[in-house]
Order: C-alpha cells, then structure tokens, then sequence
C-alpha cells in the first residue's frame, strides 16, 4: 500500500513539472504558424543581369544588332521593354507600333527617321517618342555604336508591324545635327534650319570626315561614356591643353567646362596648380584664355 502511494506522489510530480513545458511548446506552435502566401500579383520581382542576349533576325534588322531582355508583359500589364545594340552601321527596317514607342539612348551616337522627315541625330541621353503607327526606323551611326532601352505597349498581342528595310543609300542622307536643349523640345521643328556643330564650322568644308569623326566618335562616344562625369571630362582635357599650350583650343573647352559646371574659381586653381608642372608661360596664357571665356558669361 506504501508502495502504490509512492508511486501515485511520483507520477503526480512528474506531471506538474512537465505540464508548463507541454504548454509552453503548444503556446509556441501557435505563435509560428504561416500566415496564408501573398498572392504572386502582390510581390516583387527581380530580374538578375546576366540573361541570354540574342541576335536580331536579319529579315528585320541591317548589320549587326544584340537584344537583350529587360521585361515581359504579363497580364493586366501589356508594356515591355528590351536594350538594344546596334554596331555602326546597323539599323532595323522601317516599322510601326500600334501603342507607340519609347527610346532612352543609353550610349553612343544613332540615327532616327519618321516617313516623309529628315534624318536627326539621338546620342547618349536623350529619349525619343515615337507615336502609335508611325512609320520609322532608328539604329547607329555610321562610326559609331549605340545602344537604347525600347519600351513598347502591346495591343491584341501585337508590339510591331515591319515593313520594307532602309536601303543603303537612303541611310547615307544628310543627318540633321542636333538642337541643344533649351527648355524646349530636344529636336527641332520640321523644315527648321539644322544648325553646324563646332567642328563643323572649323573644318567641315575642308575636312568633313575629320569633322564627322570628331563629332560622332571624340563628344558622341567617348564623352559620352559614363565612367567620367562631363565636368571631369573638362577638366582633364583643360588640363592637357593647358599643359601644351593650346590656348585656341583651350579657350572653347573652358566655355565647354563652365557649360559642365566647372566655375571660375576652379579653373583658376587648376591653372595655378599646373603652373608648377606645365610651367609658368602656359598657366600665363591659360589665364588669359579663362579672363576672356568666363567674362563673357
């Protein structure tokens, strides 16, 4: 009888020591339980760099031209959008899209056309809008690569209608140069006078493919290339004109490094910092040539 006594005392112990551990462990597979998944139309997605690019098919396409992916359209969305890269030269057939288009030139120099309109110049930077149905075709320059992000809306299915290809000697019509920004729109009205660009006027009559060069491939290309900043850009090249005592050159990079947002003081300390490199009769020149160019304003 002690026996079983003992036994029902022990049990009785047992069970109160362990009962809290039982229920805090219940109390915790309550607390973790998974909510209920969020619907996918309710989360964001990523798409990693580094997907397959693509050739462009040549029934569509001059030259040489990569594709790469950026998104879909998955429904209710019907917008989609690729970056594409023409090699000089390339450009695609005449086409239209039903919802229109978008360009952002991400880098280099290309070529756009609407039917019936000039030839205009699109370089790093810039975004063009094209309208629903109009008929047109863009690619590179000449010498130069470019390389734009195309957004596009499709309707019924249907982002593109191709047409005929742009012949060789309608892609080598006069391009009308491009209108700096001014607040306005970034191209010029149909029928406005194109005006030259700089190199053009010092030496497209003598020189027209140095001139071409110099636009397209020294301030389209390689000032446009995004590992330097504009105002870095000028202040290197002032610096290398500077040190050779260039100062007619000089002269119209330092309008370009106050255009960039290099300021007076800047490049007088430039000047006096090279005069102990370049020597003190090209800082005395290049001083001359800063009076005359931040003057003028």
């Amino acid at each position: 009888m002690q026996l079983f006594a003992a036994m029902i005392i022990s049990l009785s112990l047992l069970a109160w020591r362990c009962g809290p551990t039982i229920v805090a462990l219940a109390a915790s597979d309550t607390r973790t339980a998974s909510p209920t998944s969020a619907p996918d139309s309710q989360l964001i997605t990523i798409t990693r760099s580094g997907a397959p690019s693509r050739k462009a098919s040549a029934e569509h396409f001059t030259g040489s031209v990569r594709i790469d992916p950026l998104f879909s359209a998955n429904d209710p969305a019907r917008t989609s959008g690729s970056s594409v890269t023409f090699e000089p030269g390339a450009r695609t057939a005449w086409h239209t899209h039903p919802l229109g288009q978008i360009l952002i030139v991400t880098a280099g120099v290309g070529r756009v056309e609407r039917w019936d309109g000039p030839i205009e110049e699109i370089r790093q930077g810039d975004v063009v809008r094209i309208p629903a149905g109009l008929k047109h075709w863009h690619g590179a320059s000449p010498n130069t690569t470019m390389t734009h992000i195309g957004i596009v809306e499709q309707l019924d299915g249907k982002t593109v209608d191709w047409l005929e290809k742009v012949s060789d000697a309608h892609y080598a019509a006069p391009v009308k140069a491009p209108v700096p920004a001014s607040g306005g729109p970034a191209t010029a009205a149909p029928g406005a006078s194109a005006q030259p660009t700089r190199a053009q006027q010092l030496m497209g009559d003598i020189a027209p493919k140095l001139a071409d060069l110099t636009d397209t491939v020294l301030f389209g290309d390689v000032w446009a290339r995004p590992e330097l900043s504009p105002r870095d850009r000028s202040l290197v090249t002032v610096s290398a004109l500077i040190a050779m005592n260039r100062p007619d050159q000089l002269r119209s990079h330092l309008a370009r490094a106050r255009d960039n947002g290099v300021t007076q003081v800047e490049a007088i300390e430039t000047i006096t910092h090279l005069a102990f490199y370049a020597g003190w009769p090209n800082a005395v020149t290049a001083i001359a040539a800063a009076r005359e160019v931040f003057q003028k304003k």
